[in-house]
């Protein structure tokens, strides 16, 4: 644990933010911290966090700049973004159309761009991201990136099966994951797009510099009820890429960081194999019994303990109850506010950073 000893005057709010993901919901609060919100991140990931973080500490940063972010209706950055310019081509040249009502962006209905993998080579254009303003985008985002939190820059909206997907549809995409007659060009197909997205780390780093703490990288592997290809697959056909890439954006001393959508407790070692520092599942994952059985090796997003109906002062315990339960020394974890938003009340918040604050002092 961290070497903070605790005072009581952190406990004073230095200041308050919506709570964007359930407006119904007080305004989360924010403590007077002994370090900056982003050296906070940096020490969790390195093992000797200073508190349990409570997703105030945390910026998201989507640059316009990728055009992907732009196809696929997702940019957040230091200016306002038109909605009405998103869609139309991502980097590869696929067409998407942005759906107002889903707030996101879908294929346009076609044939496949790809219907065999072996024709990739013929088939696609890779980018060529030197031509790319990163010059602008880096003096347009200096100041909102550096506001003291760890930024996590969201990386391509999918990589590996969701890239796959954009361009063969869903059903070709699972045909070639399993096709013996096309494995092997969909495996050259990956170590090209991951190199690719090495350089694109490369650029990120340089252009934004300490403005970042590190990449959330998209690929979603399943549905609510099940992954959309088994473990053995997902190892043999995507782990071995994933791996390459996270170990690029650890070299850079950034966080590899890992948005992947579905039910996926089985995917979980892959994952780990993979070498993903965190990742935050959805709440048809038993996040608890993950963390039981992986917390020591992944840090993992856990749904907090929360009574329907508790009193502020019930919720203050539970948010104590939860650090005591699921933020044990070597085998830490950040609360689950993304998908469960209406537990991280103030009072579970204020709970929560109180005992984590606390048992740094008794490790002292």
């Amino acid at each position: 644990m961290s070497k903070i000893p605790f005072d009581e005057k952190e406990m004073n709010v230095a200041y308050t933010v919506p709570n964007l993901l359930d407006p119904t919901i007080p305004e989360s609060p924010a403590w007077t911290y002994p370090q900056s919100e982003k050296d906070a991140v940096k020490e969790l990931y390195a093992g000797t966090p200073t508190w349990c973080l409570s997703g105030l500490e945390t910026g998201l940063f989507a640059p316009s700049v990728i055009p992907d972010n732009i196809a696929r209706g997702f940019v957040i950055e230091g200016s306002p973004f038109d909605m009405a310019d998103y869609g139309g081509p991502d980097m590869f040249g696929i067409e998407w159309e942005y759906v107002p009502v889903a707030g996101g962006s879908m294929v346009r209905p076609g044939t496949p761009f790809l219907e065999d993998a072996n024709d990739w080579r013929k088939m696609l254009k890779f980018p060529n991201i030197d031509a790319w303003d990163w010059d602008a985008s880096g003096r347009e985002n200096y100041d909102y990136l550096h506001n003291g939190k760890a930024n996590m820059l969201w990386f391509l909206n999918g990589c590996w099966y969701e890239r796959l997907v954009s361009f063969m549809d869903f059903e070709g995409a699972v045909v070639a994951l399993i096709d013996e007659e096309q494995k092997d060009a969909l495996k050259e197909l990956f170590a090209e797009t991951t190199a690719l997205y090495c350089k694109l780390v490369d650029r990120c780093a340089e252009t934004y510099g300490d403005g970042i703490s590190g990449f959330t990288v998209h690929d979603d592997w399943g549905s609510q009820r099940a992954p959309f290809f088994s473990p053995a697959v997902g190892e043999e056909m995507i782990v071995p890429y994933m791996r390459e890439l996270t170990d690029h954006i650890k070299s850079k001393g950034l966080i590899a960081d890992l948005h992947s959508c579905g039910s996926l407790e089985m995917q979980l070692p892959n994952f780990i194999k993979a070498g993903w520092q965190s990742w935050c599942p959805m709440p048809m994952n038993p996040t608890q019994k993950m963390y039981e059985e992986y917390g020591d090796k992944i840090l993992l997003h856990v749904e907090p303990d929360l009574p329907e109906g508790a009193s502020e002062e019930e919720q203050e315990k539970a948010g104590g109850e939860f650090v005591k339960n699921y933020f044990k020394p070597g085998k830490y974890c950040i609360p689950n506010y993304m998908y469960f938003p209406q537990k991280m009340t103030p009072a579970f918040r204020r709970g929560m950073y109180r005992a984590s604050r606390q048992q740094a002092v008794s490790s002292l």
